[in-house]
């Protein structure tokens, strides 16, 4: 049976990281909280995520859905005011938890893998690109907020 807590348990999340975007040289800073929700009826597990990008005064929050699940993939939806409603697909296994979002109506596709630290976080990463070639890379780590796990500063991501 896999270690996984990240999307399979109810909890909340924080996190810190990086953005790149590829119109700006300079690398924004930013923190995320994820809320995890019990799975429902139908095996459905909704999350909230929200963004603070240093600097900025908006947050952006995006909800995902995760479902369908089987041994080893499950299919996910995210929704945010600035692309919509996007369907993808997800895969894990013991280590890391991804998934992408490819060949959709929006233009837009990408892809986040979560890797399992022994301490119980989660090194991100995660890339998206629109039509336009607007390109975002993202790095980071999250951590279970109940957990005692040492923040990203020290050691070493920001």
């Amino acid at each position: 049976m896999f270690k996984h807590t990240f999307i399979f348990n109810p909890g909340n999340w924080a996190g810190e990281g990086r953005i790149t975007l590829n119109m700006v040289e300079e690398e924004l800073l930013f923190n995320t909280n994820w809320a995890v929700q019990n799975k429902d009826t139908g095996g459905r597990v909704s999350c909230a995520q929200d963004i603070q990008i240093q600097g900025l005064a908006e947050a952006m929050r995006n909800e995902l859905s995760f479902y369908d699940f089987s041994a080893k993939n499950f299919a996910v939806d995210m929704e945010n005011q600035n692309i919509g409603r996007i369907v993808g697909t997800g895969v894990f296994d013991e280590s890391m938890i991804a998934w992408e979002f490819r060949n959709n109506d929006l233009n837009f596709e990408g892809f986040e893998t979560y890797h399992l630290q022994s301490d119980g976080s989660y090194q991100m990463k995660g890339e998206y690109v629109t039509a336009d070639q607007f390109r975002t890379q993202i790095e980071a780590r999250i951590w279970p907020r109940t957990a005692q796990v040492e923040a990203p500063e020290q050691r070493g991501l920001s």
